[in-house]
């Protein structure tokens, strides 16, 4: 079984860093899958995963970081792509009675099955921990009404924007908890959309709603991350009230920014650019990008080295392993006799 504090307490005590990047695509590429294929299909994930695991050891792999799979599950229409992530192409709410009438899913409706069956595949078959994906709150009311009609639902109606909320919440506690049944070691969760708020209604439209999932499924082997992608310099005290073990950020701010603003024990990812640096940068320019990340954050000890999202098909693998060479000459670095 997972052991959460051992983990946390490896990142803040070892001297070394350690790798998490959200990375599953590059894997589908190494065995020549569809991503329309990848992406309806857990056992294929999983195989995705577990081939990228063997190319580029990580301390933990995420699963696919796939956002329209719970919106699917509501009843969504979803778009594939032969070379992008699948995405909603309809609002399914476009009134208030469309919300009033919403009703909830039941986990493992549609592709929340094969999310599951990759989850439950690579707890079995990884040596590493593995954290399974899954939407936000907010993020997920903004896919099934239109993200701009969300913010105006919040702004002027709330009690509409709260019920359905409550909703998209209410599922997502039960996903969480299948996640966990499957037996991995925790949760990703992805509210990028809740950048777009004030610290105020950030709180009250989705941090609020994620510390009920947090507290839903968090336990001494279950770890929970929350990632926003967003500009959050003013939000992290408000992403910090949701309870989450770690946050993970994007490439929007400047991770030392927000690293003053983290306590000690709560663990930090982030938040090298996927795309500007990790898919069209040079290996070279890769590693000289990682190696200086990881130098400007060296004096926190809570920080674990990842991409600033999911990385995007495409990603060469010699970027990958650059990214993984600079983790290694740092870490060797910080030995005795290394460099300081």
């Amino acid at each position: 079984m997972f052991d959460k504090h051992a983990f946390m307490r490896s990142i803040l005590t070892e001297r070394g860093r350690k790798a998490v990047p959200i990375m599953a695509i590059p894997g589908a590429e190494l065995l020549g899958a569809k991503p329309q294929d990848v992406f309806r299909d857990g056992e294929l994930q999983f195989r995705c995963i577990k081939a990228l695991s063997e190319a580029a050891p990580v301390a933990a792999q995420v699963t696919f970081m796939d956002l329209s799979i719970e919106a699917e599950a509501f009843g969504s229409k979803i778009a594939f792509s032969g070379h992008e992530n699948p995405d909603v192409v309809e609002v399914l709410l476009s009134d208030t009675s469309a919300i009033q009438a919403l009703q909830e899913p039941k986990v493992g409706t549609k592709r929340t099955a094969e999310a599951l069956r990759c989850a439950r595949l690579c707890a079995e078959n990884l040596e590493r921990p593995t954290f399974g994906g899954m939407i936000g709150p907010y993020s997920l009311a903004g896919r099934l009404a239109d993200m701009t009609e969300m913010m105006l639902l919040a702004a002027s109606e709330p009690d509409l924007a709260h019920e359905l909320l409550s909703k998209t919440t209410s599922f997502l506690k039960e996903y969480a908890k299948a996640i966990k049944d499957a037996g991995v070691a925790g949760i990703m969760v992805a509210e990028p959309a809740a950048g777009l708020l004030s610290p105020e209604m950030c709180q009250e439209f989705s941090a609020k709603y994620m510390e009920e999932i947090v507290k839903a499924v968090q336990d001494d082997s279950f770890m929970v991350i929350l990632h926003n992608c967003g500009q959050v310099e003013k939000q992290v005290n408000t992403l910090l009230a949701t309870g989450a073990d770690a946050l993970h950020v994007g490439n929007a701010v400047d991770i030392c920014d927000i690293l003053p603003q983290v306590p000690e024990h709560i663990l930090l990812l982030g938040n090298l650019d996927p795309v500007n640096v990790l898919k069209n940068m040079t290996a070279d320019q890769v590693y000289a990008k990682t190696l200086r990340l990881l130098e400007k954050t060296a004096s926190y000890k809570n920080y674990i080295l990842s991409s600033g999202c999911d990385l995007p098909p495409a990603v060469p693998m010699k970027n990958i392993q650059a990214f993984l060479n600079a983790l290694k000459t740092y870490n060797k670095n910080q030995e005795p006799g290394g460099r300081p």
